[in-house]
């Protein structure tokens, strides 16, 4: 049973983390539906799933990364750089509360409604056909800035990179291609605080969910990168606005008036 809850959590983490629907907030709901205990599979098995979706990434953009390497001072160095900040320092100063919120789930329903809310409005923002090239160092802060608000659970952080980058006017597939770049750098830093806590605080480890989650997180992310990318070619994010603000709507009446799942609001 632990290895099909690992498979599943995995597919759940690898396609939310690159769809803008929130991969934090999807694990919280499909913990809370299945009754999972939060703490059931550990800090290794989230660092795994995090690293399972970076070598997702880094598959799908090594030309990109490979251009970065072999050229590491350059513009697109910088704006990936600035737009990193502040979910770095986010996540230095306020870790244990988002800890703390993320294992009570109080913000989730106002935090999907949120995530709806950019999503529709970004599809309003007029078109430009600002590449990353043509980007400025202002754009990648108020992207930056985005993706420090989205450490928030349900908040999607490629949704809301994504569409702040067609608020300061990048054109939609450069847009995405920054905001999957620059989540690279937050999940590497993610998961080298989390292998720190791990060394302070050993605990043993069943490594077969962990293979299982790591595989299924991976495979999943790498078709889910695969998919926006030629999704958002064509289409606009409104589908998932939609999806986002009637997940977040129902989550919210369970908090205020059935507590089935979501006993606390805002806490």
């Amino acid at each position: 049973m632990k290895i099909l809850q690992s498979i599943i959590l995995g597919i759940v983490q690898g396609l939310t983390e690159f769809l803008p629907v929130s991969s934090s907030g999807h694990l919280i709901v499909i913990k809370k539906l299945f009754g999972i205990d939060q703490e059931q599979f550990g800090l290794t098995y989230d660092i795994a799933l995090h690293f399972a979706t970076l070598i997702a990434v880094f598959i799908v953009f090594w030309p990109d990364i490979l251009a970065l390497l072999k050229k590491p001072i350059q513009k697109t160095t910088g704006l990936l750089i600035v737009a990193t900040i502040p979910a770095a320092l986010v996540g230095v100063f306020f870790d244990d509360y988002i800890e703390s919120i993320s294992q009570s789930g109080g913000f989730l329903g106002l935090a999907f409604i949120f995530t709806a809310f950019l999503l529709f409005f970004s599809q309003k923002a007029k078109q430009k056909a600002k590449n990353i090239d043509l980007m400025s160092y202002k754009d990648a802060a108020v992207i930056g800035l985005m993706q420090g608000v989205a450490v928030m659970p349900g908040i999607s952080r490629s949704g809301s990179t994504t569409s702040a980058g067609l608020i300061m006017g990048v054109e939609k597939e450069s847009s995405m291609r920054f905001a999957f770049l620059m989540s690279i750098p937050v999940i590497m830093g993610s998961a080298v605080l989390g292998v720190k806590d791990i060394i302070t605080e050993p605990t043993a480890v069943e490594w077969a969910p962990v293979i299982a989650g790591m595989l299924a997180a991976g495979i999943s992310g790498y078709f889910a990168v695969k998919f926006m990318l030629n999704f958002f070619k064509k289409r606009s994010l409104n589908l998932f606005a939609v999806y986002v603000g009637i997940l977040g709507v129902l989550i919210l009446i369970d908090q205020l008036f059935f507590k089935k799942f979501f006993t606390v609001f805002l806490m």
